[in-house]
């Protein structure tokens, strides 16, 4: 498939793809179903006014927004949803802010997630031991809700500029994939091929982070064997998300690499499961 012509935003509906699915519910879905494309805000506020008022205004500026009141719940949370960015209040009914924080910090799923603490605790000692616990960024209120927006806007775009490969795979993702991409569409010659591992998540719930980490790394490295052995060296892939792969190749390569990649990976599946599971 030429892409010369294409609208970025449209490219992967246009596009072939491989998808490998994990098996559903293999374990209660105790966490919160989440929609792909939109950044994610937890806000972790007592106050129900504010939690509330953040909670619609966010949504409307098109974020994924999800809204706990305790600070036990947001660290929770913080694990299951796996948020681009915490609105973390420090007087909370149970343990405070700085706790929450603190538990995220020391957690490998989210300890480099943004934290902004909003708060009415506003001396000098209260910002010290917010910046101390591994804060970002630290607001008092009362607060001005644009302001809090653009800051918002910052961390979020500090972070997807600072994220160039993946931690876990190795491969390109942000900015490295975005920039290969937009060559892809904008000038002949180029055939994509969309990857997609599907129910990853239930796999997670299931068998544990350190088990679909590995899978996602066997995966890739799967990805890349087979793009050596098919592909030239201007051939690409990367993340467009933890478990989706944008693949670039030349047309005339596209259809060895497709057959093989898909007949390795559809092979491999029952094999990342326990013997009991299969």
């Amino acid at each position: 498939m030429s892409s010369g012509s294409m609208n970025p935003s449209a490219w992967l509906l246009a596009t072939p793809s491989v998808n490998l699915s994990f098996k559903k519910n293999l374990f209660p879905n105790k966490g919160i179903n989440v929609a792909e494309g939109k950044s994610k805000i937890l806000i972790v506020e007592d106050d129900l006014d504010v939690a509330e008022m953040l909670n619609a205004y966010f949504r409307v500026q098109g974020y994924e927004v999800f809204t706990v009141n305790w600070g036990e719940d947001g660290v929770r949370a913080a694990q299951t949803v796996l948020p681009d960015l915490i609105i973390l209040d420090i007087r909370l009914p149970d343990i405070d802010g700085y706790e929450v924080a603190r538990r995220v910090r020391t957690d490998r799923r989210t300890n480099e997630i943004p934290i902004i603490f909003l708060t009415e605790k506003r001396e000098r000692i209260d910002r010290l031991q917010g910046f101390e616990v591994g804060a970002d960024d630290y607001i008092t209120k009362p607060f001005d809700v644009q302001e809090l927006r653009l800051r918002v806007r910052n961390s979020l775009k500090r972070v997807s500029q600072g994220s160039l490969t993946n931690p876990v795979s190795g491969l390109p993702e942000g900015p490295l994939v975005e920039e290969r991409l937009s060559e892809a569409i904008h000038k002949s010659g180029w055939s994509l091929l969309h990857i997609c591992i599907n129910h990853l998540d239930s796999f997670r719930e299931a068998y544990g982070f350190v088990a679909s980490d590995d899978v996602l790394r066997a995966i890739s490295l799967m990805i890349h064997n087979t793009m050596k052995e098919t592909g030239s060296a201007e051939d690409f892939i990367g993340h467009l998300s933890p478990t989706d792969f944008v693949v670039v190749v030349s047309p005339a390569n596209l259809p060895p690499f497709q057959d093989r990649v898909r007949s390795r990976l559809e092979q491999s599946l029952d094999y990342f499961y326990p013997i009991k599971d299969r």
